[in-house]
Order: structure tokens, then C-alpha cells, then sequence
């Protein structure tokens, strides 16, 4: 994981996964939309989970 996507994760968290697929995308941007919190959370968890 780089820093230049951990920290694009904490600014944008949908744009940090956008080449890990449509339901990463979909999962990420439904979560940040309930609170900013669970949306990091998540891009953080895919993009630690598939590298």
C-alpha cells in the first residue's frame, strides 16, 4: 500500500480504490455517504487486503 493511497483514502476514500472494481467502488462510496469514518475504514481494509 502507498503512501499516495492511504492518503487519497483519507481524502477521498472512493477514488483510493477505483481500480479494485465496480463493488469495491460501490461498497466504499454507500459507506462514506453514511459517515466519512466507515468509508476510510473500508477503502483502507481493500486496499490493505489486496495488495
Amino acid at each position: 500500500m502507498s503512501i499516495f493511497r492511504v492518503i487519497l483514502s483519507i481524502i477521498f476514500p472512493p477514488l483510493a480504490v477505483i481500480d479494485r472494481g465496480c463493488g469495491s467502488i460501490l461498497i466504499v462510496l454507500t459507506l462514506t455517504g453514511c459517515g466519512w469514518v466507515p468509508g476510510v475504514i473500508a477503502a483502507l481494509v481493500i486496499l490493505n487486503k489486496n495488495e
